[in-house]
């Protein structure tokens, strides 16, 4: 909504407030003013001239030279190229020395060797938009109607020396979609009073009913509407104060009737429309909503073909107007209209949101009808508009309205206590000053008892309830006087819980090992849906699935995670690492909600390490990826309780696979995927991993033990042993951490040879074994006794031997 300060005066004393004030003052009320535009732009020395003489210019033919009046001493020749620059003609004149906008200064100058003292100038000149100066000066110089004094400050005389405030307004306030629900805005600000316009003017005899008819068949998208009727105008262009306050609006004038619909409408927020009585096509306006198919030719002469749904002004027999959003070209007013039929009504919103949506079509008057009109001001608003027409359009006002009316909506009556605006406020403002703050924005205060009955005018439809009005005084006393307190309650500090931080904690460990976060869709489709799962449990379908690929919960996150991982390497990255933290969904019974339970995944190709300058790199292989999983859950304190099991899975590859078990139970898998797998989803050698981190996670771990670094040193010694190839080493090892005994502090394999000068189905694993008594130095004796203790049994259990 713009706001013309000067227009804004006429209704609210604004004498002390500078604009800048004023929209200071509003925008810590509750209202923002997103600017406040200078309409001079910087100009200066802008006069009114008047043309005394004009002649064409000797040597230009596009060129005119001009004596003009400028209020000097004697008249200035100006070189002039409008095409309709005249004799006689009251003009806006440029004078040397003055400055247009973007600081462009005039300048005596010769042109085709004449001399030329100024500027003659177009409304465009001087800072206006072109879509908003009047048509018949578009292309040519604005000259001024009426009287007007040579030298008079031309600026003064075109509004320029105005300031306008752009308020943004929030859907709820559409009360202040016009000058005088801002005008009762800000005299509850500034507390003084609201000077409304005198309704009065001359009527002929004649009554308007017999010249038309109101009849009303959709009552509840129209439930009010008004015809006046004024006889006789003369169509010309409105007075020019009318013309730039319009402009300053963002309107753009036409004509003297249609200005003032236009006027009224920014000054009471009423949509009017105004129609050539003599072109209407009967002497009745049926409201009804349209026919299917029915057409009408709009304003914008295009041809709207109209729904069912959609409300429209007729004659009896055709439309002639979309209700509340534009009018027919058939009963436009025209230069030659001489009688107008004045339309007032009050429109259903949401009829003319669908209308204004359908069309492509948005007005001034739509967008008041969809937020939403002050049903009062229907009558207020017509009568405003007749005696403007009276006045400036010569017209013949006919006695009353041709009305029906199906709804008197009365203004609305909150009660509230003191007690209740100060508890919600956290203040102690008087119930006297309560009251004075609420008379101040218009409303009826009236004492009951303990509680205040506030009447709320119609024109403020968003207050229904006491809370808008402890709003109403909260924003009137200040918002800046309302005292910072702090919360009298007992507050529990936040923390994240178990589950969050060890969710936390393994997000931060794999992207410290190399891993990158993915985030998977929870739907795929149905052969995809079971692949690689740890358990096998029923599928879990949508009712209405977007697609077949997409029909399905999952029951792991390794499908997906594999075609990141491809998406990836197709475009041109040599190696991978990702991991996923998500839901799978589990269900063993039909018409049952499935299980959700949570899972991590990994997977991994390419190369793992690359040092180009030592020439070193390091393939991913199924002891990097254990490694990445045996540093986890070290993090998590689950070291003691993991196990690996070789398995044979499907998907997996039948050599390279272990199950993992925690605390003696099956808890996720890791392993190279297989060959065939690899091949069809088009990757390289790629090792993943599934974890059911729910089930991880509620293993009790215990608090931490910490224990002091040694004061003695430690003895390791080192052996290979060669063993069957289908022993496994992490059998040898819990044997020997078994055997080792209090004294075996570490004991880890550190490698494994299957190559030549190996016995045929055999292999050799090598461990390091540290050796440590935290309180005295260990002999060579006591190593050694507890070392052969261990090789013995190792001996016993597995046949190994030591490497030679």
């Amino acid at each position: 909504m713009f706001v013309s300060y000067k227009w804004l005066g006429d209704y609210v004393d604004l004498s002390g407030m500078t604009a800048e004030e004023l929209a200071e003052k509003i925008t810590r009320s509750g209202i923002e003013v997103e600017g406040v535009d200078v309409l001079n732009h910087g100009i200066s020395g802008v006069v009114i001239g008047h043309v005394l003489e004009k002649e064409q210019h000797p040597d230009a033919d596009k060129l005119n030279k001009c004596l003009v009046d400028i209020g000097q001493e004697q008249p200035v020749q100006i070189i002039c190229g409008a095409p309709n620059v005249d004799k006689g003609q009251k003009v806006a004149v440029a004078t040397v020395g003055a400055v247009l906008p973007g600081n462009f200064k005039i300048k005596k100058a010769k042109l085709r060797g004449e001399e030329s003292n100024g500027m003659i100038c177009s409304l465009q000149e001087l800072g206006i938009e072109g879509k908003l100066v009047p048509k018949e000066y578009a292309e040519g110089i604005f000259v001024f109607p009426g009287e007007a004094a040579p030298g008079e400050d031309a600026l003064q005389k075109l509004n320029l020396d105005d300031q306008v405030l752009e308020l943004g307004l929030t859907p709820n306030r559409s009360d202040a979609l016009s000058m005088l629900g801002v005008a009762y805005e800000v005299a509850a600000i500034l507390d003084r009073e609201v000077l409304l316009p005198e309704l009065s003017y001359d009527m002929v005899t004649g009554k308007a009913s017999d010249y038309i008819s109101v009849k009303i068949e959709a009552k509840e998208e129209n439930p009010h509407y008004i015809a006046a009727v004024v006889r006789n105008v003369t169509i010309a262009p409105s007075p020019l104060w009318m013309q730039t306050r319009l402009i300053a609006a963002g309107i753009r004038p036409h004509n003297n009737v249609v200005d003032i619909t236009n006027y009224v409408l920014l000054e009471y927020g009423q949509p009017l429309h105004a129609f050539d009585y003599d072109r209407f096509g009967s002497r009745e306006a049926v409201i009804r909503m349209a026919q299917k198919g029915e057409k009408l030719v709009t304003l914008d002469e295009k041809e709207r073909v109209l729904k069912e749904d959609q409300l429209v002004i007729t004659n009896g027999k055709v439309p002639v107007a979309l209700a509340g959003v534009m009018g027919g070209a058939d009963s436009e007013v025209r230069e030659d209209t001489v009688n107008v039929l004045l339309e007032s009504a009050y429109f259903d919103g949401q009829t003319v949101r669908r209308a204004s949506k359908d069309h492509g079509l948005r007005s001034e008057a739509s967008a008041r009808f969809e937020k939403g009109v002050a049903p009062e001001r229907v009558e207020d608003a017509a009568k405003r508009a007749v005696q403007l027409m009276v006045q400036y359009a010569g017209g013949e006002a006919m006695e009353g309205f041709a009305e029906e009316k199906h709804h008197h909506p009365d203004p609305k009556t909150i009660f509230i206590t003191e007690e209740k605006i100060n508890s919600v406020l956290g203040m102690n403002i008087a119930k006297p000053e309560i009251s004075a703050i609420l008379t101040r924005l218009g409303f009826g205060v009236a004492e009951q008892g303990e509680k205040l009955a506030v009447t709320v005018p119609t024109r403020r439809g968003d207050i229904t309830l006491e809370e808008d009005i402890v709003e109403e005084v909260a924003r009137l006393y200040g918002y800046d006087n309302i005292p910072s307190t702090l919360p009298h309650f007992r507050s529990t500090p936040g923390k994240l819980s178990d589950y969050q931080a060890k969710r936390r904690k393994v997000r931060k460990y794999l992207e410290g090992a190399g891993l990158l976060q993915a985030i998977t869709y929870s739907l795929t489709s149905k052969e995809k849906a079971v692949q690689f799962a740890l358990e096998e449990t029923g599928q879990t379908r949508l009712a209405l699935p977007m697609s077949e690929e997409r029909s399905v919960l999952r029951q792991s996150l390794l499908p997906h995670l594999l075609e990141a991982l491809n998406h990836n390497l197709s475009r041109q990255m040599d190696h991978a690492a990702l991991y996923e933290t998500g839901s799978v969904f589990l269900t063993r019974e039909k018409d049952q909600q499935p299980r959700e339970r949570e899972h991590l995944a990994g997977a991994v190709t390419g190369l793992w390490e690359l040092h180009q300058w030592q020439g070193e790199k390091k393939p991913v292989d199924f002891f990097v990826l254990k490694g990445i999983l045996d540093g986890l859950f070290s993090e998590l304190g689950l070291a003691e309780k993991i196990e690996y099991r070789q398995a044979a899975r499907d998907g997996f590859h039948p050599g390279r696979t272990a199950e993992i078990y925690a605390a003696g139970k099956l808890a996720g898998v890791i392993g190279q995927l297989h060959p065939f797998i690899q091949k069809e989803m088009d990757l390289p050698e790629t090792y993943v991993f599934e974890l059911m981190l729910e089930d991880l996670f509620k293993i009790e771990t215990g608090e931490i033990q910490y224990s002091v670094i040694p004061r003695h040193p430690s003895i390791t010694r080192d052996i290979a042993l060669v063993v069957n190839k289908d022993t496994a080493a992490g059998d040898i090892l819990a044997v020997i951490r078994e055997t080792g005994g209090k004294l075996l502090k570490e004991a880890a394999i550190f490698d494994l040879y299957e190559g030549e000068r190996m016995e045929p189905g055999k292999k050799s694993v090598a461990f390091s074994m540290v050796y440590l008594d935290a309180e005295r130095t260990l002999t060579d004796e006591e190593v050694t006794r507890t070392h052969e203790k261990v090789l013995n049994a190792v001996s016993e259990k597995f046949g190994a031997v030591l490497r030679g």
